[in-house]
């Protein structure tokens, strides 16, 4: 099964469960407040959906995955939609195709919302009318649903950041900006994973091992070696990546990988995503407004190139996924892989990464802020079975020509990371909140 959440036993269960449903849905249309009915349609880039087809296709989910399959005398709330909220389903069937979302001015913002709470009473009455056997075999589904519905969330926010950034009026989605930070010293934290016996190496356990949900990408648990290693403590900021930039970043192909030095040819990469010079200044738009840049908050919105090049230039590298892992566990405490995390997530306040704080001595930044990108492809763990059916091309079919990344992002739900979650984009993706954290190798052989 695709969820590893275990199957609720009691009334008890079903009712936290009603619940759980109630808050995610509510959660959905409450980022959705403060759009109107036209900010909802539009559709800026082929990797940008429109808001009301985000609050459409999570509704889509629970209709398709869960009602139809146990409601009595199912069917759907409309034939048409199934085709028009169909994301990439091949099992499901046809679907609209993507880059033309912002094509569909019907069903509008109005209309999904019905078709929300046509489909939120349905779910309500099945799981108030399922035994405790029926109920056991679906609750996987419906909380892999809520997850889904969570993802939607950020991705509903780092598109309707894109569609206002293009407005000539830069208008704010909500939020205000953060006070200016102070920049401070990045420090390293070094990880012996031969856990001092030696300082030569060792076997990690990676993947999600707990009892409560994760996705089918972060299984099965496995070993993987790692080397001794360093990461820095914080994530890297602004002002870092200004000094980049004035040491001709942008112009030196000898820090470029081949992939990224076409795209900066090609696509005129001079900055960040959402920087623009204005009379000599740098500008940042952000869901909050448009702002001089702040070279103490974490740079956000780079590729996976920007973040190669970055570590090239800086005589450093990216941390593999294992090494990130193992770092995340060993820094919580958490032996399993999963559990609650803190962080910089679903900041409503600013909608935006934060300077790191004062140092720890450890791992700074760890959890939210920036998706931090990783050197590793996003490929299967040995021994991964996707799940039978088209419930099983949730994320195995994307596992070819796409990197990971760790860690969460300002605009990531809380209780929704933890230290096993792969994201995943491709190399050029930039309107992802994406950042670096810098890591090298540990020549000390040791701990410290």
């Amino acid at each position: 099964m695709t969820a590893t959440l275990p199957a609720p036993t009691s009334a008890a269960d079903a009712t936290a469960l009603r619940a759980r449903f109630d808050e995610v849905r509510a959660q959905t249309e409450q980022l959705a407040l403060p759009l109107s009915p036209e900010d909802q349609t539009v559709q800026t880039m082929p990797d940008v959906s429109p808001a009301k087809w985000h609050r459409a296709h999570v509704t889509w989910f629970f209709e398709t995955f869960v009602l139809s399959e146990h409601e009595q005398g199912f069917a759907p709330f409309q034939d048409k939609y199934w085709f028009l909220f169909n994301s990439y389903y091949e099992g499901v069937g046809p679907r609209y195709n993507r880059p033309e979302r912002g094509l569909i001015s019907r069903p509008g913002a109005h209309d999904v919302g019905l078709y929300r709470g046509n489909v939120d009473d349905r779910m309500r009455d099945l799981l108030d009318r399922l035994d405790d056997g029926a109920l056991g075999r679906v609750a996987g589904t419906i909380e892999l649903g809520f997850h889904h519905e969570q993802q939607h969330q950020e991705l509903l926010l780092m598109d309707i950041k894109h569609v206002l950034s293009r407005n000539p009026l830069q208008p704010v989605y909500a939020g205000s900006p953060a006070t200016p930070s102070t920049p401070d010293r990045l420090g390293w934290v070094d990880f012996d994973p031969s856990a001092g016996s030696g300082g030569s190496g060792g076997l990690v356990e990676i993947g999600s091992e707990g009892s409560g949900f994760c996705f089918d990408n972060e299984l099965p648990v496995h070993q993987q070696w790692l080397q001794p290693y360093r990461l820095a403590d914080r994530l890297v900021t602004n002002g870092e990546w200004m000094d980049f930039m004035a040491d001709g970043g942008y112009r030196r192909h000898e820090l470029w990988l081949s992939d990224g030095w076409a795209r900066i040819k090609d696509d005129g990469w001079q900055a960040p995503f959402y920087w623009s010079e204005v009379d000599g200044v740098w500008l940042e738009h952000t869901l909050h407004g448009t702002f001089p840049v702040d070279p103490g908050l974490p740079v956000t919105h780079i590729s996976y190139y920007e973040a190669d090049a970055f570590a090239t230039w800086a005589g450093k590298r990216l941390p593999t996924e294992g090494e990130w892992e193992h770092a995340a566990r060993v820094s919580t405490g958490s032996t399993t892989g999963s559990g609650s995390v803190e962080g910089n997530l679903a900041n409503a306040t600013s909608f935006h990464p934060e300077a790191a704080g004062a140092s720890t001595g450890g791992l700074r930044q760890l959890f939210g802020d920036c998706w931090e990108w990783t050197s590793s492809a996003y490929h299967p763990y040995p021994g991964f079975r996707p799940a039978e059916g088209a419930i099983g091309e949730y994320n195995g079919k994307f596992m070819s020509g796409q990197m990971v990344l760790r860690g969460g992002c300002a605009l990531t739900p809380a209780g929704h990371a933890r230290a096993s979650y792969r994201n995943f984009f491709p190399h050029g993706a930039r309107w992802a909140m994406s950042g670096l954290r810098l890591a090298d190798d540990d020549t000390t052989g040791a701990a410290r």
